[in-house]
């Protein structure tokens, strides 16, 4: 071990940091994320001509990883073609939008945008995460925020609440919260696959 390189305790962790710019054009919003793609970690978020920079905190980054490591474990164990993106960046010039989901997913085969997206919020944001999927046109998008799941489903122009994936009609999003709220990532993929088993 290096005295030198300490690392904090996990209560004395860096926070999470957002920053806001207002008129930004879409040029200057492209030029900074293609610039800034090897900045590790640095998610961004678009919304006609308002841009937030954010470094998610360790306890973010932890959740969206189990919350993953979950719905990964189901869709082997149910034999569900599942493809994960992570944070891939998607853009739509023409809606002026664009983010870096928390994680995201095709289901069945590969598509150019995911079919459901995952976010994790603990600390609200000023844009409109909802906003921002329905113009790059995302069908599913779940929130967790405050220890539960929000998902909601686009149809039209609308997101809609609902209570059950469409893409994964038979996830017991009860069991999926419960596990997630294990502390420890390790028990809560155990306590997961047996119950899934």
């Amino acid at each position: 071990m290096n005295p030198n390189r300490l690392e904090k305790p996990a209560s004395q962790a860096v926070e999470e940091q957002r920053l806001t710019l207002s008129g930004v054009a879409w040029e200057q919003y492209e030029i900074l994320r293609d610039t800034l793609d090897d900045f590790a970690g640095l998610r961004m978020t678009y919304l006609e001509g308002t841009l937030e920079l954010f470094m998610p905190s360790r306890e973010h980054e932890r959740i969206k990883k189990t919350i993953a490591r979950l719905i990964e474990l189901y869709s082997t164990q149910k034999n569900i073609r599942l493809y994960g993106y992570g944070s891939t960046t998607y853009r739509k010039q023409a809606q002026e939008r664009g983010l870096e989901p928390d994680e995201c997913y095709c289901v069945g085969e590969i598509k150019e945008f995911p079919d459901f997206a995952i976010e994790v919020i603990v600390t609200s944001g000023s844009i409109d995460k909802l906003e921002v999927y329905r113009g790059l046109g995302i069908p599913e998008v779940w929130f967790w925020e405050s220890n539960r799941l929000l998902l909601y489903h686009l149809r039209g122009e609308k997101y809609e609440s609902i209570n059950r994936s469409e893409f994964l009609p038979e996830l017991d999003i009860d069991l999926l919260v419960r596990c997630a709220n294990i502390p420890d990532q390790y028990d809560a993929v155990v306590e997961f696959r047996k119950a899934i088993s």
